[in-house]
Order: C-alpha cells, then structure tokens, then sequence
C-alpha cells in the first residue's frame, strides 16, 4: 500500500505496473525540485530513494507501452525520448518551446538584408550611443560595447537573448533597442513584460527615466510604455491554464520583450512563445546566475547553455557592428570571432561591465566569489571585514539585526503613502526557508515582537496599521498579481486600505478584506526577491548543514539584491557549503536543439 502522505508514490500506485512506477515516483519527485525529466538510469542513482525493492528494470521500461511512449506522435502518460524519461505533458511544452525558437530563427534570414539597410540608416543615431566609461583598469573583455552589440543584434534578429548580472546595464540596453526600433519606425508595436508586477514595474520606471540622447518625440514614446506581467499580456483566462494568445491568435506586436525570464518556469516559457508570431521580434533579458524558476524547468538557464559562449561572433557580424562603435579599444575584438555552427550563435549576448559593482570589491567581488565557488575570496570576506559595504556576521548577533531592521520605522513614520512605499523599498530581510529558526515566518515574527517594542505598530488585527504585505497568488479581479507589495493604512476617512504603486507613480486602495492571500513581508524569502533591487539587504541562512536549498544561485541572487550594502547572517561552514552547492536541473533543452527544423 502507498504511504498516504508520500504524494509521489499516491502519483506512481496509480499506474500499478512495477516496472513504471519506480520510474513515475522518481520523476515526480525530481519535477517537485524543478527538474523536467530524469535519464532512465537515474533509477539506480538513487534507488536509496525509492519506496520500491528493486532490481529496477530501466532496460524495460521502455516495453511498458500502455504507459510510455517512444514516439512523439504517440500520446501516453509519460515519453521515453533519448533516454530521457518525461511527462509526455513536460516533453509537449519542451517541443513546442524548440518549435517556436525554430519558427523565430528560420524566418530570420529573409529579414537580415533589410534590417541592417534600416540600422545603416541611423547610423547617426547609434554613435550618439556611444559608450563614455573610462576603460582603465578594466577587462579586456570588459572593454568592449557589449551593450551596443546587445541592441543591434536585438533589432537584427527575431530571437534574442541579453544576459548579465546586475548593474550591466541590461535595462539600458533594452532603453537602445527601443531607441533604435523607434528611429526605425515610430509606430513599431512593442510589449514590455516580465513575471512579476515587481519587475515589470521597476523596467517601466527605469525606462522612463532613462537619460540617452535621444528626441523628444522617442522620449514620448518612451512614458507611453506600459509593461505588464506575461499573465496580462497572453490574457489569462479565469479559471483555466489556457491564455487568449496563442499560436492561433499571436500577440499584435512587432517586438516582444521579456525581463527577469530566468523566473519563467517552462509551461509559462511554452505559452508565451507559443504566442509569438513568425515576424514578431522576442527579446529575452535576465541573469543566467540567477535562481531559475520555483516550478519545472530552468529553461532560460538552459538556452544560455546550449553554447559555450554567447559573445563569438562571425567575421562578417563583427565587421558590420564594429562600424557603429567609434572607439577602436571598445569594438569587437578578433578574440570573439569565430565560425558559426549553432542555431543560437549571435543570439545570446552577456554584459560584461558592471557598472554598479566593481569586480574588484564589494558587492560585485562578493557575488563573483559565490557563484564562481571561489573558496579563499569567500574566507577572506569572513576574516578580513574591511569592505564596508559587506558585513559577513558568523556569531549572529542580535544586536546587529536589530539595527537593521529599525530602518524600517522610515517607511511607518513616513505620513506620505506612496514615498512610505518606496521607504520600504529602501531595505528587506531575505530568507533561505520558509520554516524553523531562520525560516520566514519566525523572523517576520521576530521583526515585528521588535517594533511592536519600540512602539511602532501595533499588532491590534490581521491587517493592523502599516503592515507590509506582499500578495502570494494572482488576482485578476482587483489587479494585484503575485510578489506586488503593499503597505495597510488609514485612508482620510479612517477606513483601512491596502495602498499598492500602480507602475504610474501613483497609489490605489484595495479593501484588506478582498485580499485573500497575502503574507507580512518585513522579511521575504529570496525566491520572491527576484525581480527586486534594495538598498540594503539582511541575508539569513538556516543553520543546519546538509540543506539542498542552499545553492550558490540562491546566495547569488539574495546577496545581489542589494545596490548598497549587504549583511549575511550564517556560520563560515555553511557559507561555504551553499557556495559549493549549486542547482542542476535536467531537461533536454540543450540537447535538442538539433531537432529544430
């Protein structure tokens, strides 16, 4: 009998068919940790695992025809492809994602000529683009104009993707692009979107307020902008898993652009390219060092990977962007021409300079130690303690959190609502796990025990006066989606209200009592601070050693949250045991490719 609280083995005992179900428990398992399918002989990997008393048939396995499938015409409950062992449904979307980047690349070339006459046309425009950073002491791959490269091949091409950790500039080049495309053609239909209400409000503002030389009528253009979530831009539809976009019904726009896609998990990755028409451009923005998606999949991730390097370029690529980059020490060099025999060359470009880290110290050195597992940097960060802007503290001294977290009393004493919302921006706790001592809901707890202390809120109700929240789920019905942030406060006739940024500069008021999922988020955990950028950041790791959460992807992102300082509460064993640790998601994205047609 399955044991009532495994879920994974309620899912296998279904199929009641001993050779499948070792193979069905394992899978779901691994898709719960974000995977997409497992090898056939993963089985005996990890058999220790398994509920199941074995030998574990994997030479079989693809004998079960009642349940597995072979052919990819052939539906099943689940596909055996390559040694691949998948959900048919999980296989599905990871073809139609190969199909529509297919679609995207092979109309490419009927365009090449035509795009590159517009771009020679404004070529005036390119130059007043021109990077101005002084180059000394740089890389000589930090050098170079990456985000000019970036924009050209963004306008050139109808697949794109433009990588890079924070403060690269990933924003700024998107503001190029767009420059460009407007140049090109003032009535070009663009969408801006990303996964979150977060995020895509931050790409608005930072678009808006962007200063590159440009005229006022592209400026215009610029405030018209709207970004939205992938959600509203498909156009959910209640109550299904289906959108209003699709293959059948592409988006109207002439280009696509997506920010912050290494959250997109791959059923959302499947229906948003789905929904690109073959003479739509799709460019996709984020940080390939990021934590991937909290469901299935890691697919931006996995597109990064499929070529060794996103930044070789052909002879004849590099002589045509070259002729836009005036300084000879910042165009291409020969060392990024190569020959191309990838479908994805020349669509993948990483922004080496970051503009807002020195790799030098910092931040910026910081985030290069842990996600390059660089275990001497990491210890001298621990003994050293003289960059102010990291403070590594390994006794986990109270004193020190409650410091941080009185900044909050600038957001609570701040009369003014929308900039008591920005104050609150100004600083967050982030958190590894949900539960146990350093766990989300203890120190949300522990944070607010502390300011009701110091007589700054009071915990009188659920929804008490300036209490934080974030909402957990979409709600299409009042315009709030998952990761938006608010703030509860009276309105002039007393009543409470949850006041939320609407992408606008402006607030609106949302009855508490309409909200139904929504968490205190004084602390968040670091999953949900993608998409965020802080002043300061409070980064805390569970003490116990062994926890496969802890990954270098995920101190990579919390730590590079922050634009000023950032403080990391843990013990050197278990800072260095997370940046050992790091996320490997299967699935075959990168080894399918060449099964595009």
């Amino acid at each position: 009998m399955p044991t009532l609280n495994d879920v994974h083995q309620q899912f296998a005992s279904f199929f009641k068919n001993p050779i499948v179900e070792p193979f069905a428990y394992l899978l779901s398992k691994r898709q719960q940790e974000g995977h997409i399918c497992i090898h056939k002989d993963d089985i005996k990997l990890y058999k220790d695992e398994l509920p199941y008393i074995g030998p574990f048939q994997s030479d079989k396995i693809a004998n079960a025809t009642k349940f597995v499938s072979t052919d990819p015409n052939t539906i099943r409950p689940f596909i055996l492809h390559k040694d691949q062992f998948y959900l048919y449904r999980y296989f599905n979307y990871e073809t139609q994602i190969l199909q529509s980047i297919g679609r995207l690349l092979n109309t490419e070339a009927s365009t090449q000529i035509a795009r590159r006459t517009e771009l020679e046309k404004i070529k005036g425009t390119i130059l007043d683009f021109k990077a101005k950073y002084p180059t000394d002491n740089l890389l000589d791959n930090e050098k170079i104009d990456w985000q000019i490269v970036a924009a050209i091949i963004g306008v050139q091409n109808n697949f794109s993707i433009i990588t890079g950790g924070p403060g690269t500039g990933k924003t700024t080049t998107v503001a190029k692009i767009l420059a460009l495309l407007f140049s090109i053609n003032p009535n070009c239909r663009v969408a801006l979107a990303a996964p979150t209400g977060k995020a895509s409000m931050r790409m608005a503002e930072s678009l808006k307020l962007t200063e590159l030389p440009i005229k006022k009528q592209i400026k215009d253009r610029f405030q018209l902008l709207s970004p939205n979530t992938i959600h509203k831009l498909l156009k959910y539809i209640p109550d299904s898993i289906y959108f209003k976009h699709n293959q059948n019904n592409p988006l109207p726009y002439d280009v696509v652009i997506v920010d912050e896609a290494s959250m997109i998990d791959v059923a959302l990755f499947a229906k948003l390219l789905d929904a690109i028409g073959p003479n739509t451009r799709l460019i996709l923005l984020g940080d390939k060092n990021q934590l991937a998606s909290v469901e299935a999949g890691s697919l931006f991730g996995d597109l990064c990977k499929t070529i060794k390097s996103g930044n070789f370029l052909s002879s004849v690529e590099t002589e045509f962007i070259n002729q836009f980059i005036p300084d000879n020490e910042r165009k291409i060099s020969n060392e990024h021409i190569k020959t191309i025999n990838h479908q994805l060359d020349q669509h993948i470009i990483e922004l080496q300079l970051s503009h807002r880290f020195k790799s030098s110290g910092g931040i910026g050195k910081l985030s290069h130690a842990i996600i390059n597992n660089v275990e001497n940097a990491l210890k001298e960060f621990v003994s050293s303690q003289t960059d102010p802007s990291i403070v590594i503290d390994t006794t986990v001294d109270t004193i020190l959190f409650e410091q941080f977290i009185d900044g909050y009393r600038q957001f609570i004493e701040e009369a003014d609502i929308l900039k008591a919302l920005k104050k609150l921006n100004d600083l967050r706790v982030l958190c590894a796990v949900r539960d146990g001592a350093q766990g989300l809901y203890h120190i949300n707890k522990t944070i607010e025990a502390y300011l009701t202390k110091k007589k700054l809120i009071n915990l009188d109700t659920d929804f008490y006066e300036n209490r934080p929240i974030i909402i957990t789920k979409n709600n299409h019905e009042l315009g709030l989606n998952n990761g938006d942030i608010g703030i509860i406060r009276k309105d002039s006739n007393g009543n409470k209200r949850a006041w939320f940024e609407d992408g606008k500069n402006n607030i609106r008021p949302i009855m508490p009592g309409y909200i139904n999922n929504a968490e205190t988020v004084f602390a968040m955990t670091i999953h949900k601070s993608q998409g965020s950028e802080y002043n300061q950041v409070f980064v805390i790791l569970p003490e116990s050693s062994g926890n496969k959460l802890l990954t270098r992807e995920l101190l990579y992102t919390a730590v590079t949250r922050a634009k000023q300082k950032v403080f990391v509460q843990t013990s050197e064993t278990i800072l260095l045991q997370t940046a050992s640790g790091t996320v490997k998601r299967a699935s075959g994205i990168t080894t399918r490719f060449n099964e595009i047609k």
